[in-house]
């Protein structure tokens, strides 16, 4: 089955062996909680897009498998420390790193979790090691690059969608775009195709992380698996509200001021308030049309690639669901 499914599967028994190795690791308590972390799961989607890119320009993916660990691991890293500085509880319905083991234990497997990514990304034998080597170590200060400007908004009144743009590009877009590259260069891919390749994978995480925006608010929680309204309770900046400050009449824009300002508030109230204010500005229509205009540039880039319009189908659907997906 030629599908991001069937890559995703075929990824997830192969890291299964490597979670069990690395559990077995000592100091069991260095590299215990990594094993745990990568155990919950997640989507795979990054590992599974590599792969998939691999494919477009070679047989075989096998030689893939490592790097496509390396960039599920760094990115599992990134979460287990977000996890940290927001004082999370759970991840994916289970206890976080942190909170099952010690913040201090968290903290020291993340940062031996960002060298091993590097050290599987480094078993590739490509002729391009040397390139994939430093598009990762570029990706991977860009993403914390993105953290820092979230962190940053957190305490800012002024952000401007331009800024909030380039902080989901860092923090999201970047990881995606690197992963489908370095799978096309790990199979000696033109340059010219994976650089689309690249191009492509920015815009469909722009694209990926307003939906997200979009669903935390109006998405349906039994689907979506998170709780409605928790950007909006913890005040973060999102294009839908960036946008509606942009919009909002004076009415509006002081009943978004002051539920942004209280301290101490009914969730659901707020949630109502501000969702109301969404709805009066439209722009959930508006977040809708600026992820179609990424989509449209994405598929641009795609068009471009140089294999056949058989093997570009998953990545043009990929690129649809990024906007229709409803979790």
């Amino acid at each position: 089955m030629n599908n991001l499914y069937s890559h995703i599967l075929g990824f997830e028994n192969a890291f299964r062996i490597e979670i069990e190795k690395i559990k077995q690791t000592k100091p069991f308590q260095l590299y215990e909680p990594i094993a745990y972390s990568l155990s919950i799961g997640g989507k795979r989607l990054r590992p599974a897009l590599m792969l998939h890119a691999a494919s477009l320009f070679s047989e075989s993916t096998t030689q893939v498998l490592p790097a496509a660990m390396a960039i599920e691991i760094f990115h599992n890293f990134t979460l287990l420390h977000d996890d940290i500085m927001d004082k999370a509880d759970v991840r994916r319905g289970l206890p976080t790193v942190h909170k099952k083991y010690s913040e201090n234990a968290a903290i020291l497997s993340g940062d031996a979790m960002s060298i091993l990514a590097f050290k599987y990304l480094a078993q590739g034998n490509s002729v391009s090691l040397a390139e994939i080597l430093n598009l990762f170590s570029d990706t991977a200060l860009e993403v914390c690059d993105g953290q820092q400007m979230d962190m940053d908004f957190e305490s800012l009144s002024n952000v401007t969608i331009v800024e909030y743009m380039e902080m989901i590009r860092l923090k999201t877009a970047v990881l995606i775009a690197s992963s489908l590259k370095i799978g096309a260069l790990v199979s000696n891919a033109p340059h010219a195709d994976a650089n689309l390749l690249y191009e492509y994978g920015i815009n469909v995480g722009l694209a990926f992380q307003l939906q997200d925006d979009w669903l935390d608010v109006f998405g349906d929680p039994a689907i979506f698996g998170k709780k409605q309204g928790g950007d909006i309770c913890a005040n973060k900046k999102t294009y839908l509200l960036l946008r509606a400050i942009e919009k909002a009449d004076h009415t509006s824009l002081t009943i978004l001021n002051e539920w942004i300002q209280k301290t101490e508030f009914d969730a659901n109230e707020k949630i109502a308030a501000i969702k109301g204010v969404y709805e009066q500005t439209k722009v959930s229509e508006e977040t809708h049309r600026l992820m179609v205009i990424y989509q449209n540039k994405a598929l641009a880039a795609l068009d471009k690639i140089n294999v056949s319009e058989e093997k570009k189908q998953i990545l043009q659907a990929f690129a649809i669901e990024a906007t229709e997906r409803m979790k």
